[in-house]
């Protein structure tokens, strides 16, 4: 819908977009710096948020809690349009266009657990065995200790 075609029950405060979303209104105006979110601004400099701002909200709560950076978020989230509420195919691209990077994700870390208890006593990950993060102990011609951690 054109921003000229907006009725005022179309926007929320940012208030509300808290209330609904569960977050912050800090953490709001960061998404907003960012670029995630982009409220329109009444005559008073007063922020107002389209209903559909609550998804895109969530849906980056939902994408930082599977591991994705707020770069890899605002690509996907640059795909929806603005001005209107994002359809159900609108949300499907988006899902598309994660889930190779989360089918990576979730084989890494079944390959980890899977690995886990013969690496778990190391500590240091330069032992010769160590077939996860140090194969044939590259690692340890860098000297003792840990080079990689687990993300």
């Amino acid at each position: 819908m054109p921003v000229a075609r907006l009725k005022p029950t179309d926007l929320i405060t940012i208030g509300e977009v808290a209330r609904r979303t569960g977050l912050s209104v800090s953490a709001i105006r960061f998404y907003e710096e960012q670029g995630l979110v982009e409220p329109l601004r009444t005559g008073g400099n007063q922020r107002r948020f389209l209903r559909s701002d609550i998804r895109r909200l969530s849906f980056i709560l939902i994408a930082q809690r599977l591991g994705l950076s707020l770069a890899e978020i605002a690509s996907a989230l640059a795909s929806l349009p603005h001005g209107r509420t994002p359809t159900a195919r609108d949300w499907e691209a988006i899902s598309a266009a994660i889930r190779a990077r989360l089918d990576a994700q979730i084989a890494d870390l079944v390959r980890t657990r899977d690995r886990l208890d013969g690496c778990i006593g190391c500590g240091c990950l330069s032992l010769s065995h160590c077939a996860i993060w140090n194969p044939q102990d590259a690692l340890g011609e860098e000297g003792p200790g840990a080079r990689k951690l687990l993300a």
